[in-house]
């Protein structure tokens, strides 16, 4: 494990620059929360039929994209497993959001409570709430099953979000975040994907602006202010959330309930280029600013790389 230094904190804390008001920061996102927020249930048109002939996600971030058993299936099956694929993201998100919210009530459980960051955070569980009731909606509409994580990772979540340090929170925060909106920044523009899943990447894609911006601000000023065992702490914690989050990333199932065999999709899943480069190409932003304030050191970079999110 690399030994992190006083010196090291100094430099980047240099680096950093003076950080940003956290009660200025809360105020302009709450502002922003006034203006663009929105209410799934009322925003889109949920009583609309199924397209024929429109996917329920992008093909080229489907796991089997350009695969040699993609290129065996028809175009049927091919829009089958992007209808479960999505099933299964909108399944991990609901997860997620629920540990997210769980973390979000425990980091302001001792701050005060008329504050500006105070007031975000609960103003972002009550956009959590409302974006994890779209996502079970959505998966209901399109008769797909819920996909849940495997139960060893899901019991695995519980013991990483009881031990999680507040960087630690914030940093998975991130990473939840920050892949699935690179990819639904390309899904909701994308004319031959359902109007129904183009409208909930979108308000999602709004929404989660915010949190982004909201969890890197407290992020970047918990990696200079926290003790040296808490920042080691963070990148450890950090990186098997990664690799968990990779792992979780999409259900095996899908392939079975598709027609396709389990353990060879799996494989080709984790041999194909195409999808090493999507995750890899989703996660940069983050991995980026992950390095940039000190997350990606030591054995957590190693858990990052083994993820396979970090090229």
């Amino acid at each position: 494990m690399t030994t992190v230094t006083e010196r090291d904190v100094q430099l980047l804390r240099d680096a950093l620059g003076p950080l940003r008001d956290r009660e200025k920061v809360a105020e302009r996102l709450l502002e922003s929360s006034a203006k663009h927020s929105f209410d799934p249930d009322k925003e889109l048109d949920w009583d609309a039929p199924v397209e024929d002939g429109k996917w329920f996600w992008p093909p080229e971030l489907v796991s089997l994209y350009d695969t040699p058993l993609w290129r065996t299936m028809s175009e049927e099956q091919r829009m089958e497993l992007a209808r479960h694929e999505a099933a299964s993201l909108a399944s991990l998100g609901i997860w997620f959001e629920i540990i997210l919210m769980q973390l979000l009530v425990r980091h302001i459980y001792d701050k005060p409570v008329t504050s500006n960051h105070v007031r975000y955070a609960l103003t972002e569980i009550a956009d959590e709430c409302r974006h994890s009731m779209m996502f079970a909606r959505l998966i209901h509409k399109g008769g797909g099953p819920e996909y849940p994580v495997p139960r060893f990772y899901h019991n695995l979540a519980r013991i990483l979000k009881t031990v999680s340090t507040t960087p630690g929170s914030f940093a998975a925060t991130l990473l939840g975040e920050e892949i699935l909106d690179w990819m639904q920044r390309l899904t909701f523009p994308d004319e031959r994907v359902q109007p129904l899943v183009r409208g909930v990447t979108r308000i999602h894609v709004i929404e989660e602006a915010r949190h982004v911006r909201y969890a890197r601000e407290e992020l970047r000023r918990q990696m200079v202010t926290a003790p040296r065992w808490e920042r080691e702490f963070t990148r450890l914690s950090c990186g098997e959330a990664a690799r968990v989050f990779s792992v979780c990333f999409i259900n095996p199932r899908v392939y079975e309930n598709v027609g396709l065999d389990r353990r060879q999709a799996v494989a080709q899943v984790r041999e194909s280029g195409h999808r090493r480069e999507v995750m890899q190409s989703g996660a940069k932003r983050l991995t980026d600013f992950l390095d940039d304030i000190g997350v990606l050191r030591g054995a957590g970079r190693r858990l990052w790389k083994s993820s396979g999110l970090l090229a």
